[in-house]
């Protein structure tokens, strides 16, 4: 069962006095059948840069995409379930990530079926548990209290352990500089 993720929002009022604007519980959650498993929750979402922290109002009612709004970024928390080999064996990555906007992100014939580029830097950090960040040749466990930098390069997330692991990840909209480098 997904956590319920609880968010504050801040503001001002009229004075120009801090105050909370919104104290509740995430309601921008995605989890699927074609990724069982595997919840996302979008906490906050920007659609321009510098974003405006003034006059915001909810940012993350529409439908949940895997990439951050054109020159903006989104916060979000992804839970990850153990997985099953026999079932990962079996999985249609491209149907996964076509419930969030993006079949074209999967890499074809990667050694996970989730193996995944997408045009964003993203910076996370593991809450609790562990989970393998696997690359095109090499495979890192990361721990709670660990942190990243995913930097427009074909990733997975694996959990081979045996409890449910949250990350929290800010994606921000990137492009190569120079598309040799890719």
């Amino acid at each position: 069962m997904p956590k319920k993720i609880r968010r504050l929002i801040t503001g001002h009022d009229k004075n120009g006095k801090a105050i909370c604007i919104k104290d509740d519980y995430a309601k921008c959650v995605l989890s699927r059948p074609e990724r069982q498993g595997v919840t996302l929750t979008n906490l906050w979402q920007i659609d321009s840069a510098p974003a405006e922290f003034d006059g915001a109002e909810e940012t993350v009612d529409g439908p949940l995409v895997l990439h951050p709004p054109t020159n903006g970024s989104v916060f979000r928390i992804v839970e990850f379930e153990p997985e099953d080999p026999e079932v990962i064996a079996k999985v249609d990555g491209k149907a996964a990530f076509a419930t969030m906007g993006a079949a074209h992100n999967v890499v074809e014939n990667a050694r996970h079926p989730y193996m995944h580029r997408t045009d964003s830097i993203d910076y996370g950090i593991v809450l609790c548990g562990e989970v393998y960040m696997m690359l095109d040749d090499e495979d890192y466990l990361l721990k709670a209290g660990d942190t990243f930098v995913q930097r427009g390069t074909n990733h997975a997330w694996s959990n081979r352990g045996t409890e449910t692991c949250q990350i929290a990840f800010v994606l921000v909209d990137a492009v190569a500089k120079h598309e040799e480098a890719i």
